[in-house]
């Protein structure tokens, strides 16, 4: 696994290895509204998983994961804050796929 140091970096890496789709997290699914596809947990697989803190400011926490469908032929990139100000719902959603984000 590569080492980034920043969001945006690993974020234009894994889009030129064809993680093209955004996703967003829903109670029970992940979606990528610009290609109408919703996908539930059973439907993709999370690659890789990235961390990241800014010096900056410690509270200002987020986790990348890169996923891919076989099932629907695509792969993209999902964004979501981790630690204190982590979405429930993706909490229970990671955790459905065994991801943990402690």
């Amino acid at each position: 696994m590569k080492a980034y140091t920043t969001l945006t970096e690993a974020i234009n890496d894994l889009i030129q290895q064809g993680y093209i789709s955004n996703f967003n997290i829903k109670s029970y699914c992940i979606e990528c509204p610009s290609n109408h596809l919703k996908l539930k947990p059973n439907e993709f697989e999370v690659d890789i998983v990235y961390r990241f803190q800014e010096m900056s400011d410690v509270d200002n926490e987020s986790i990348l994961y890169a996923i891919s469908s076989i099932k629907n032929n695509a792969k993209g990139l999902l964004v979501n804050a981790y630690g204190i100000y982590a979405d429930t719902d993706s909490a229970e959603l990671i955790a459905k796929l065994g991801k943990p984000l402690s």
